[in-house]
């Protein structure tokens, strides 16, 4: 295979050019292999991408971040943007699909009446904030997980008054790279952290800061599974200090359930934001809301331009109709436990301290080792040469088919005896060929 040249050539180009690179975190090239993961596609189709050289992959990573659940170009929503696109996508009234999609989810979430649209998470997110401050006329939000780049979230990292800056430094909830700077310091202590599955945490915020809490959000679950009683938990404490309940559904929503992973665990929320896999790829979001809660919109400007726009809506629509056709959460799941199982049985059999966190259709493994982030960048970097697109996560989609994943586990032999022998040896850095892959976002689970 020849070696990659036009993509790196770009990705140089870029660093110069645009700050960041990219305009995912996630997707720089330094997260996964510096200098040899493929920063760019040129076609991406089913569970496969082809980048700028012409090298072929098999996508058993973070899979479009989680925002392609049917894959890659999926025929049926493809069909959908092309009508669209076709027809005029952008003038001056609305979309009709827009209150089509808004009554297909009212009826996949019986206890709502309100939806909201907006096309992308973090926006999205915000959004819903202003309206829960709106609503309740108060300032703070109690938050647990990833939520977004936008000041009310990112406010949990500025130093509160009497904190020394440089000690905020070492206690953030999100990883250098991902701080404060820009943020107003007057919003110094209105975002509160707990820890997932950790009540009593949210308890204690409740206790001092209740009668100012103007949203309780988190994710139903995403890394762990919940603990008997802690949904329901945050539900009653979210109704003792009057706070809303909010459920970021903007990954794990359609993975584990249709409609969200609030109604595979049956605690209902105050509003349920989606994205990513809402609109298969193509920019779609909305907010699900109980009237009482959604209706503080009015008291709020809330508007863009683009979200009138009409590819969105079409593409959530086609998308959503072909989840309630077929049960995609089974799918991933078979997809995913037989890629865990392989790859358990590859680490055992091998001695590799391969760990796994999260649902077989959404799972994270990370390598139980010091050099855990060097383990991680030697194996993603082995299986480029063989095909295959390996990270830290995996996001299993429709497209995936029993022989993508067993020609990966096929691949992965020889890459694991290397590893056991390179955590032998202890010269793992030695073997990548360069860089160390950087960390990424630390998570309140």
């Amino acid at each position: 295979m020849a070696k990659p040249d036009i993509g790196q050539r770009q990705y140089d180009r870029a660093q110069e050019i645009i700050p960041g690179a990219t305009g995912l975190f996630g997707f720089r090239q330094e997260m996964s292999v510096p200098g040899q993961w493929p920063p760019y596609f040129q076609e991406a189709k089913g569970c496969e991408i082809v980048d700028l050289d012409g090298r072929r992959f098999v996508d058993l990573g973070a899979f479009g971040m989680g925002a392609t659940v049917l894959g890659y170009a999926d025929p049926d929503v493809t069909e959908a943007v092309i009508r669209r696109v076709r027809a005029g996508s952008m003038c001056s009234t609305n979309p009709p699909d827009e209150v089509e999609l808004a009554e297909l989810l009212l009826e996949i979430h019986p206890w709502a009446e309100r939806v909201r649209f907006g096309r992308l998470g973090g926006e999205t997110m915000a959004i819903t904030i202003r309206i829960a401050r709106a609503g309740t006329g108060r300032d703070k939000v109690a938050f647990c997980g990833y939520h977004g780049w936008h000041d009310w979230y990112l406010a949990a990292n500025l130093p509160t008054e009497g904190e020394n800056p440089v000690d905020r430094l070492g206690n953030w909830h999100l990883a250098p790279g991902a701080g404060p700077s820009g943020v107003p310091r007057a919003l110094a202590g209105s975002a509160l952290p707990f820890a997932y599955n950790h009540l009593d945490q949210l308890e204690s915020i409740v206790r001092d800061h209740g009668s100012k809490l103007a949203a309780i959000v988190l994710e139903p679950t995403r890394n762990l599974m919940p603990e008997p009683g802690f949904l329901e938990g945050v539900r009653e404490l979210a109704n003792r200090c009057g706070a809303r309940l909010v459920f970021d559904e903007i990954t794990i929503g359609w993975k584990l359930c249709l409609g969200g992973a609030h109604l595979k665990y049956g605690v209902e929320p105050d509003m349920a934001v989606f994205a990513k896999s809402l609109g298969n790829g193509h920019p779609m979001a909305a907010i699900v809301g109980r009237a009482e809660t959604m209706d503080a919109f009015h008291k709020s400007f809330i508007s863009s331009a683009y979200w009138s726009e009409a590819v969105g809506p079409a593409a959530a629509l086609a998308a959503v109709k072909k989840m309630k056709r077929i049960d995609v959460p089974s799918h991933l799941a078979r997809m995913g436990q037989r890629y865990r199982d392989g790859l358990t049985l590859l680490a055992e059999k091998h001695n590799v301290p391969l760990t796994f966190t999260g649902h077989p259709g959404m799972f994270f493994n990370a390598f139980d080792h010091p050099k855990a982030a060097a383990l991680q960048t030697l194996w993603s970097a082995r299986m480029l040469p063989r095909g295959f697109l390996v990270h830290g996560c995996c996001f299993p989609g429709y497209a995936h088919q029993e022989e993508h994943i067993d020609s990966c586990l096929e691949a992965s032999e020889s890459v694991f005896a290397e590893l056991a022998e390179a955590i032998e040896k202890d010269d793992i850095e030695s073997r990548i060929g360069g860089p160390v892959k950087q960390a990424g976002l630390r998570r309140l689970a």
